[in-house]
């Protein structure tokens, strides 16, 4: 089988192109870079040049290889996380996720392409409100903060454009593992050990978590099973902020974190913020653990926090 991985350089991407060679499978994979496509080559691929901001780009790439399934991996988060400004600090992965994704089901459709995996997102996504674990039924949330709205309109193109394509849809929850922000050295890992992520409000907000290999695996599965839907890839144990950041600064060796009211933290962290940290519901992984065959190998993150964070 061909298999295309568009951003094939990225979090879950670069582990997407061992495990499809070793399952022997063709792979091509794409990268921003000359640097980046001998990377791929490297790791068993054929590694190509592509622009994903660059529709002409992609579909040359795209005809070029000819895919018999193309993977959607496309991100553009090296730079971090504003919660204040969550729209500005995805600008460049909302465009990546509208007008590329566009383009990779038009070439996919122009080279016979027959299965479509998009990465999508669950989370601060789901409407705050009722139940504490939402299921791929359940809608997005239609009252998103000000700062997001550009973001979660963004994540809703994707996941309708790829719907009516026929693909599959993966919304990964949280990632955490090695290379990650919240991974051994990462940005979000550090802010936590030293005690500069408090618990906010309540810390009532429920996270489903997902380590970077389950998100990959979970990939490698929607490639030869599961029907066109969307697919929760998250772990078997949805919890509150005040019940996990307590244990992760625990793995980490770090502070306990320290609480503070939801109005003192909305001048740091802004609205959007202060949702996630108090109202967010958490993902249902059961459609995809029966649809795709998968079963995430860190099924808590309890277990992941302990032994998953790095290498």
């Amino acid at each position: 089988m061909k298999v295309f991985i568009a951003g094939a350089t990225g979090a879950v991407g670069s582990r997407l192109v061992p495990l499809f060679a070793a399952a022997g499978h063709e792979v091509t994979g794409t990268s921003r870079s000359l640097e980046g496509a001998r990377l791929i080559t490297a790791a068993g691929g054929h590694g190509v040049v592509m622009d994903g901001r660059d529709v002409d780009s992609i579909r040359r790439a795209v005809l070029n290889a000819q895919p018999d399934v193309i993977v959607h991996e496309l991100t553009a988060l090296a730079g971090g996380m504003n919660l204040k400004k969550i729209d500005t600090s995805f600008a460049v992965t909302n465009e990546l996720r509208t007008r590329a994704t566009d383009a990779l089901l038009d070439a996919g459709q122009q080279a016979g392409t027959t299965r479509y995996i998009v990465q999508s997102f669950t989370g601060w996504t789901n409407e705050h409100a009722g139940a504490q674990v939402k299921s791929e039924l359940d809608p997005l949330d239609p009252n998103p903060a000000a700062a997001s709205r550009q973001t979660l309109a963004a994540i809703a193109h994707t996941e309708t454009v790829t719907l009516a394509a026929g693909g599959l849809v993966l919304r990964y929850g949280p990632l955490y593992g090695p290379a990650q922000s919240l991974g051994t050295g990462g940005e979000m890992l550090e802010l936590v050990r030293k005690g500069r992520m408090p618990i906010v409000g309540g810390g009532g907000g429920v996270w489903s978590f997902c380590h970077i290999d389950d998100a990959a695996s979970a990939t490698v599965a929607a490639a030869t099973r599961g029907a066109s839907g969307l697919y929760n890839i998250v772990d078997d144990d949805p919890a509150a902020v005040a019940e996990w950041l307590p244990e992760l600064a625990s793995a980490a060796g770090g502070r306990k974190p320290m609480r503070i009211p939801a109005w003192a933290a909305r001048p740091l962290i802004g609205d959007f913020g202060v949702q996630w940290m108090t109202t967010a519901r958490g993902s249902s992984n059961a459609k995809a653990k029966a649809a795709l065959g998968w079963s995430p190998t860190y099924a808590s993150w309890r277990d992941g926090f302990r032994n998953g964070l790095g290498e």
